[in-house]
C-alpha cells in the first residue's frame, strides 16, 4: 500500500503568520514527489532544509516499491485527484532490471501528463556517486554500493570504522554534502544528460535526472 508522508509544516505556519501581521503575504510552493523506493529516495529528499523566506516548500512523498509505470500513474492520480493543488509534481524511479520499453514508456507518459521525471539508469545511487566521481562508463546497479563505500572511505580515512552504505540510511544527505560535492554532482549529471539523443532513455547508462529535482529544491 502506497504511503504519503507529510513533512511537519509548523515552522511554515509560524513564519506565515508572522508575515501576515506585517501586512505581507508569503508565497508557498507545493511539491509532490512520488518515489519508487520506500526508503532510499524519500529519506534523501526529506533531508533537504525547509525553506523559510521568499519560498516555502511543502514536500510530500509516496513510496511503495512499485514499477516505473506505476510510479508515473500514481503521480498522475495524485496530481489530478488530490485536494491540494501542487505546483510541481515529480516521479522518481530507476531503470533497475525493468524492460527498456517499460522504462521509456514511463518517461514519455510522464512528459505527456505534465509530470517531471527524476529517473536514473541504472540506479538512484548513481546520483550519490557523482558527488565524488565523474562516472561516465556503464555500471550495474549491484556495483554502486561498493563504489559509494570506496568513495566515502577515501575521504573519511578511518580504517577502524569504515563507512558502510545502507540503502535505508537517513544520513546520506549529510554524508554526501560533508564528504562530496553537490555542485560537481549537478555539473557531471548535466554532462551525462547532454549525450541523450532521442527517446530510448534506457540505452543511456549511466545517466540520472535527479539533478533537475535537486536544483529546484535548492
Amino acid at each position: 500500500m502506497a504511503r504519503v508522508i507529510k513533512i511537519d509544516n509548523a515552522l511554515q505556519k509560524k513564519f506565515t503568520n508572522k508575515k501576515k501581521k506585517k501586512g505581507k503575504r508569503e508565497l508557498i510552493t507545493y511539491f509532490l514527489i512520488v518515489c519508487e523506493g520506500e526508503k532510499t529516495e524519500p529519506n534523501y529528499f526529506k533531508s533537504f532544509p525547509k525553506k523559510v523566506g521568499k519560498f516555502i516548500y511543502d514536500i510530500e512523498y509516496d513510496g511503495g516499491g512499485i514499477s516505473t509505470l506505476k510510479v508515473v500513474e500514481k503521480a498522475i492520480e495524485l496530481k489530478n485527484n488530490s485536494k491540494q493543488k501542487y505546483d510541481r509534481v515529480w516521479a522518481v524511479f530507476d531503470r533497475d532490471s525493468f524492460k527498456s520499453n517499460s522504462f521509456n514508456s514511463a518517461i514519455l507518459k510522464a512528459n505527456a501528463n505534465g509530470i517531471s521525471c527524476a529517473w536514473s539508469n541504472q540506479a538512484f545511487e548513481l546520483w550519490y556517486l557523482l558527488h565524488f566521481h565523474n562516472r561516465i562508463t556503464a555500471m550495474d546497479r549491484k556495483e554502486y554500493q561498493k563504489a559509494i563505500e570506496n568513495a566515502v572511505n577515501e575521504k573519511l580515512n578511518n580504517k577502524k570504522k569504515p563507512f558502510q552504505y545502507a540503502k535505508n540510511s537517513p544520513n546520506m544527505f549529510d554524508i554526501l554534502n560533508r564528504f562530496g560535492s553537490q555542485e560537481l554532482a549537478i555539473r557531471w549529471a548535466k554532462d551525462l544528460d547532454k549525450k541523450i539523443d532521442g527517446e530510448n532513455f534506457a540505452d543511456y547508462n549511466p545517466n540520472t535526472h535527479v539533478y533537475k529535482l535537486v536544483e529546484e529544491l535548492i
